[in-house]
C-alpha cells in the first residue's frame, strides 16, 4: 500500500464535500463507484471530478483511485447526501468511522437505517432478521453513549405520519431523549452501565413488538373498532411478552417496555392495572414516550398534535410519571429555543 502523502486541504470543502477514507471505499462497489467521486487536484488547489456515479472504472482507476483515497484526496459532493446516506444506511457501522459526517446528517443515516429495519424486523419478526436490526442499534449505542448529547440531533428526525416501525422508531428515540435528561449527571460520571443501555434501547424500539401479530387492517382502521378488534390490540402486550422468549429477548428492560407501557401509575392503565409503584421506571418512561409519540403523528383517526401541547395534556395527566413528564415538556421548550 502506498506510503501517504500530506496533501494541504482547504478546511471550506467541508462544507461542500465528504473526504472519504478507505472504510467508506471499500464499501463502494469496486468497479461501480454509487455517486461521483471528485479529487482534489494540488497544483490548481480546486476539486475535478475523477467519475460519475455508475460509471465503470478500469483496473487502472481503481488502483489510481485507493491511492488516492490513502492520500486524502477523494471527496464526494453534499449535493449527493441522499444516495450518500442510503448507502451507508446499509452499512450502518460507516458512521463510526466517517469523521466527516456532521452530526444531523449521521441522524438522517440512523432515521432511514433503523426504520428501515424495524419495518423488516415487524413483517418478519424472526431471528435472523432481529440480529440484523439488533446490530444496527448497537451502532447506536455506541455513538451515543460516549456522547448522549447526541440523541438531540435524531429527536429532529421523527416521523410525522404514525406506522408501526414510524412509531417504534419515535419512541425509541423520544424515550432515549427523556432517559438522557433526567440522568444526565449519571451519562456524565460514566454511572450507567453499557449493557442497561443497550437493553433499555432495544426494549423502547420493540415496545410494540406484538402489534407485528395483529392484522394491518385493525392497526390502521379509520373507524371506531369493534370489541373484538380492540381486545385484540389490547393483547399486544401480552403477545409481544410471549414472543420475546422465542427471540431470546429475555432482558428486564426490554420485558419492561414491552409489557408495561400502557400501564398508568393510577391504575388505569391494562393489562394488569398495575398501580403507584408496582409500575417501573422504564415502563413509566416507555408508556411516556409511547403515548407523545402517538399524540403528535398523523394517524388515520386522528391529525397530529402539536409537541408542546401533546407535553402539556401528559403534565396534567396523574397517570403518567410527573418527573418524567414535566422533563419532557422542558426539553421541548429547549429544543424550540435552539431553532
Amino acid at each position: 500500500m502506498a506510503e501517504k502523502k500530506k496533501v494541504d486541504i482547504p478546511n471550506a470543502l467541508d462544507e461542500q464535500y465528504y473526504q472519504i477514507n478507505m472504510d467508506i471505499l471499500e464499501s463502494f462497489s469496486k468497479y461501480r463507484p454509487p455517486l461521483d467521486l471528485f479529487r482534489f487536484q494540488e497544483d490548481v488547489a480546486r476539486i475535478v471530478l475523477f467519475c460519475k456515479g455508475g460509471e465503470r472504472l478500469s483496473n487502472e482507476q481503481v488502483e489510481q483511485l485507493a491511492q488516492m483515497v490513502n492520500e486524502g484526496v477523494v471527496f464526494v459532493s453534499r449535493a449527493d447526501h441522499p444516495i450518500y446516506v442510503k448507502h451507508i444506511s446499509y452499512q450502518l457501522d460507516l458512521v463510526l468511522v466517517d469523521k466527516n459526517l456532521h452530526e444531523t446528517e449521521i441522524a438522517d443515516i440512523f432515521t432511514q437505517a433503523l426504520t428501515r429495519r424495524l419495518a423488516e424486523f415487524f413483517d418478519q419478526p424472526v431471528p435472523l432478521v432481529l440480529a440484523r436490526l439488533w446490530t444496527d442499534v448497537m451502532v447506536l449505542t455506541e455513538y451515543l453513549y460516549h456522547d448522549i448529547h447526541r440523541i438531540r440531533a435524531l429527536t429532529r428526525r421523527l416521523h410525522p405520519v404514525h406506522s408501526l416501525e414510524n412509531h417504534s422508531f419515535n419512541s425509541g428515540i423520544m424515550g432515549l431523549a427523556i432517559h438522557s435528561k433526567v440522568k444526565a449527571a449519571q451519562y456524565e460520571a460514566g454511572d450507567i452501565k453499557r449493557k442497561v443501555f443497550d437493553h433499555l434501547t432495544v426494549g423502547l424500539f420493540l415496545h410494540d413488538l406484538g402489534m407485528s401479530k395483529v392484522p394491518n387492517f385493525i392497526r390502521e382502521k379509520g373507524k371506531q373498532l369493534t370489541p373484538d378488534e380492540r381486545g385484540k390490540v389490547q393483547r399486544h402486550t401480552q403477545t409481544g411478552y410471549e414472543m420475546l422468549a422465542k427471540l431470546d429477548l429475555k432482558f428486564p428492560e426490554v420485558e419492561e417496555c414491552v409489557t408495561d407501557h400502557h400501564e398508568r401509575v393510577t391504575g388505569t392503565g391494562y393489562p394488569q392495572k398495575k398501580l403507584g409503584g408496582s409500575v417501573g421506571d422504564v415502563g413509566r418512561l416507555c408508556a411516556l414516550a409511547d403515548s407523545y409519540c402517538a399524540m403528535t403523528t398523523k394517524r388515520v383517526y386522528a391529525e397530529a398534535m402539536e409537541p408542546m401541547k401533546a407535553a402539556g395534556v401528559l403534565v396534567q395527566d396523574p397517570g403518567y410519571d410527573s418527573e418524567l413528564s414535566r422533563n419532557l415538556q422542558a426539553m421541548l421548550v429547549t429544543m424550540g429555543k435552539l431553532k
